[in-house]
């Protein structure tokens, strides 16, 4: 992203062209098609003045309207351990793992609405409880693994 450019001009109408320019319908559409693809590399395939916290927003709208924000919730954090741990769930919890686990779950509960936030600290509490095994890798929010520790409870 060069100069702001991101930040210019109709930011919702941009996102929308270029996922209809890429033969989507719609960000989600773009989004799924690409499963635990980091926001940053969804941001940067979009162009490079689209930021990924766009996407992200773009995407939580959709999802609100759609009434799947749980579905959007395990999403996030799917494209968050696929940034941190892009071989699977660290089979040695270290100190340095145990960061990078700490960074992708206070990510993931950042990006996670308000809506949610008490379940996704409850999720968080499971996987320090009972963490996946090792190599584990979510290929996307429907994952069995998340959807036992946070189920579709969409009101």
């Amino acid at each position: 992203m060069n100069g702001g450019e991101a930040w210019r001009g109709n930011i919702k109408a941009r996102l929308y062209e270029r996922a209809r320019e890429r033969g989507y319908d719609s960000l989600t559409s773009f989004a799924e098609a690409r499963p635990a693809v980091p926001l940053y590399a969804l941001a940067d395939e979009l162009g490079n003045d689209v930021a990924a916290v766009q996407v992200l927003s773009g995407l939580l709208a959709e999802a609100e309207r759609s009434r799947k924000v749980t579905r959007f919730v395990r999403d996030v954090l799917v494209r968050e351990l696929s940034e941190r741990f892009p071989k699977g769930w660290p089979g040695v919890l270290d100190d340095a793992t145990r960061g990078e686990i700490a960074m992708a779950l206070g990510a993931w509960s950042a990006y996670s609405p308000e809506t949610h936030k008490e379940r996704v600290k409850r999720a968080r509490a499971g996987l320090r409880d009972t963490p996946p095994s090792a190599g584990w890798r979510p290929l996307g929010p429907d994952d069995e693994f998340l959807r036992a520790l946070l189920p579709d409870e969409e009101a």
